[in-house]
């Protein structure tokens, strides 16, 4: 994750981005906007790579690869730290180690994190370990870390996705080598998560994304290691389904929004041809009625991010080439998805 927006309890929106040194936070002043305070830095030296879970309590939970210099080589953890509450400071880092606790050349492969919040309020952890596998570490309902268990696989690439759908069913999936991706679910909210049936994905590595599309039902997508093509794939379907946006980069920001009345799934993503942000909406879950980027933005602007706002509009966030935030409204008084114009909030991002 390069950025990402999350809505608060109270209605308004936080975006947090990976920038030099850490993180930067940009918070709505109230629920709708326009106004952003930001940004805020979270200082973490090291930090590579970070995800952010929310739970049904609101709580955002930022998960991260650190990589630091040591006296006998690189040093890399995963790292925890929680908000609960919008605009307010987050806790302490802590380290949850790595699955390879006494090897550190083991330790220094392991991937960058998945994070998501399950049906027990419990924050699970995924990374792929040194072996190629996938292995999870559970924060129990007390607050404290079960420990790092393995849950096998092979040949897993970078970029695993990890989401839970309103009733809290969780569903891992991890990109691997011999075109297909792992994939893990809870058949039920709060079972013990089991190995499904792989997926025919042959996806490029940091690709994958996944959103909840109907009530209990997430799509995964990824982007196609030959093509660079968008396909979309959800349980019980045929096959994968192609949304084209080859000339795109990075996994597609996908959020589920009602458009002019109609349930649908808005899309965005960083197209490689001119350097624009390009948006795309569908009818959830018909795929077959054709999807049509359509060019967002100026040249520069990356990362794409969707979240719905207190007011129910679609926001798009994007991190600007200095490292600030480019942020664009639904508006109301046209029909289909039609953006207001970009805004910058705020300055740069905070360098380390």
């Amino acid at each position: 994750m390069a950025l990402r927006l999350l809505r608060g309890k109270d209605g308004r929106l936080t975006a947090y981005g990976l920038v030099a040194g850490g993180l930067a936070r940009w918070t709505e002043d109230r629920p709708g906007g326009p106004d952003w305070t930001g940004p805020w830095p979270i200082q973490l030296p090291g930090l590579s790579r970070v995800t952010v879970a929310q739970g049904a309590d609101g709580y955002a939970h930022l998960v991260g690869l650190r990589r630091v210099e040591g006296k006998d080589g690189p040093q890399v953890d995963i790292v925890h730290a929680t908000q609960f509450q919008t605009g307010r400071p987050l806790t302490a880092w802590h380290s949850l180690g790595t699955p390879h606790p006494k090897d550190r050349t083991k330790a220094r492969r392991t991937g960058p994190p998945a994070a998501a919040v399950d049906a027990t309020g419990a924050l699970r952890v995924f990374v792929r370990n040194a072996g190629g596998g996938v292995s999870a570490r559970r924060q129990n309902p007390k607050g404290g870390w079960d420990r790092w268990t393995d849950w096998k696989g092979a040949h897993v690439l970078d970029g695993l996705s990890a989401a839970v759908t309103a009733d809290g069913r969780l569903e891992l999936l991890a990109p691997a080598g011999k075109g297909v991706a792992l994939r893990w679910h809870q058949p039920t909210p709060g079972a013990a998560p089991k190995r499904a049936e792989d997926v025919p994905a042959d996806a490029q590595p940091d690709s994958v994304s996944s959103v909840e599309t109907s009530p209990g039902t997430l799509t995964h997508y990824w982007r196609d290691a030959g093509s660079g093509e968008v396909l979309a794939w959800r349980p019980d379907a045929p096959a994968p389904a192609p949304l084209g946006g080859a000339m795109g980069t990075g996994p597609v920001a996908a959020l589920r929004a009602p458009v002019d009345g109609h349930d649908c799934t808005v899309l965005a993503h960083h197209d490689a041809a001119d350097g624009r942000l390009a948006v795309a909406a569908h009818p959830a879950e018909d795929e077959a009625a054709g999807v049509w980027w359509t060019p967002s933005g100026d040249p520069g602007a990356r990362h794409p991010a969707l979240a719905l706002d207190g007011r129910g509009l679609v926001v798009l966030a994007a991190m600007a080439p200095d490292g600030g935030l480019l942020v664009a409204r639904q508006k109301t008084d046209e029909r289909g998805l039609a953006l207001r114009a970009w805004s910058r909030v705020g300055g740069p991002g905070p360098k380390g």
